[in-house]
């Protein structure tokens, strides 16, 4: 595919004497949504932490744009995190010392952007999720919905060209987690970003591009 993102190819990632991934093959395109399903323990949340540069293979390779991501140094691979992907975690993962509007400028912040200009793009992706009103409120006034809203503007504020999210429906009720989800897939493609989400929830998986289902560390 002349769009290909990601090539990941025979991964294997262990802690201990359990397997988590036994040798994983994926691709991701361009602008592409992808869920990644499977029982607990099935190595979903390893794969796309893999993925996102967070952990580092055992064996296999993962190439990103061309690039071995696999290959880079911690410095490295955290750089192309803040500059290139967007991640977000289970339970939002705020700064709870920060604002909500801190939060989302963060990543803008630690890539040296002036407070004025990361301020105003931060509000404006909290506008754009329907979160505006949080901007003052710290972690610890959230609910998990607001968190989560919080957390994916977040990780769309620097306009990366993917987004990884491990369960980010996981805690929410099914109302505001389906509204978290269409705002999530809304945003990433009006930034024609791909999105790579670790779910257990039927209804994430059905509205992603494909599906691909992990069984003990391998794909079923």
């Amino acid at each position: 595919m002349s769009d290909l993102l990601i090539e990941a190819r025979g991964l294997h990632k262990a802690y201990g004497r359990t397997e988590a991934l036994r040798g994983v093959s994926i691709d991701v395109a361009a602008a592409e949504r992808v869920a990644i399903t499977g029982p607990s323990g099935s190595g979903k949340s390893t794969l796309l932490l893999s993925l996102a540069g967070i952990l580092r293979p055992e064996a296999g390779e993962i190439r990103y744009a061309g690039t071995r991501l696999d290959d880079l140094s911690e410095a490295a691979r955290t750089r192309l995190r803040r500059r290139e992907f967007g991640v977000v975690l289970q339970f939002g993962q705020l700064v709870p010392e920060l604002t909500a509007l801190q939060n989302v400028a963060l990543p803008l912040m630690l890539e040296r952007h002036d407070r004025a200009s990361a301020d105003r793009l931060a509000r404006s992706w909290l506008e754009r999720l329907d979160a505006a009103g949080l901007a003052d409120a710290v972690p610890g006034e959230l609910s998990g919905g607001e968190a989560q809203r919080v957390a994916v503007a977040r990780a769309l504020v620097t306009s990366p060209r993917v987004v990884f999210a491990d369960e980010p429906t996981g805690a929410l009720d099914t109302v505001s987690g389906e509204a978290l989800l269409i705002a999530l897939y809304d945003a990433a493609k009006e930034a024609d970003a791909a999105v790579v989400t670790v779910t257990h929830d039927n209804r994430v998986a059905a509205r992603a591009d494909r599906e691909v289902r992990l069984v003990d560390g391998v794909v079923a």
